[in-house]
């Protein structure tokens, strides 16, 4: 397998990442993606390390948090042979501050998704969609 250097971040991933949007099948959205368990999981992930992919991709959203919770389940025991990439965004608990980009919403769904992930560091953390109310921070108006 290929890796390459992530930008300043230090790590090198593989140029192929395995996404878990099929974990859970929990929701509107994700329930025609797929339901793929925890025992699946495992063997894909198996299928993944055996050809050299560490990467996995997941979200909060993913199942309102479900794809979270059985890659952590999956990944239990070889936490050192993966990383976890994560993101999150969207406000999956519907409420006023648990969704953007905001500082709160961050921690707070960073924190989250480390208690569905069964870890206690998440290796490339990321923003899942653009949030033009907390651009770099800072409230900015939006174009016009």
């Amino acid at each position: 397998m290929e890796f390459r250097q992530l930008g300043g971040s230090g790590l090198k991933v593989p140029v192929l990442s395995f996404g878990t949007g099929t974990f859970g099948g929990r929701g509107e959205i994700f329930r025609d993606w797929g339901n793929t368990g925890v025992e699946q999981a495992r063997r894909m992930i198996d299928i993944c390390l055996d050809t050299g992919v560490n990467l996995f991709d997941t979200a909060d959203a993913y199942s309102q948090g479900l794809s979270e919770e059985i890659l952590g389940q999956a990944i239990k025991g070889r936490r050192n042979d993966v990383l976890v990439a994560t993101k999150a965004f969207f406000n999956i608990e519907g409420q006023p501050n648990t969704g953007g980009t905001s500082r709160l919403h961050l921690i707070r769904a960073c924190e989250a998704s480390l208690r569905r992930l069964q870890t206690d560091y998440i290796d490339l953390y990321q923003v899942h969609a653009f949030d033009a109310l907390h651009t770099c921070g800072r409230n900015t108006p939006s174009p016009r």
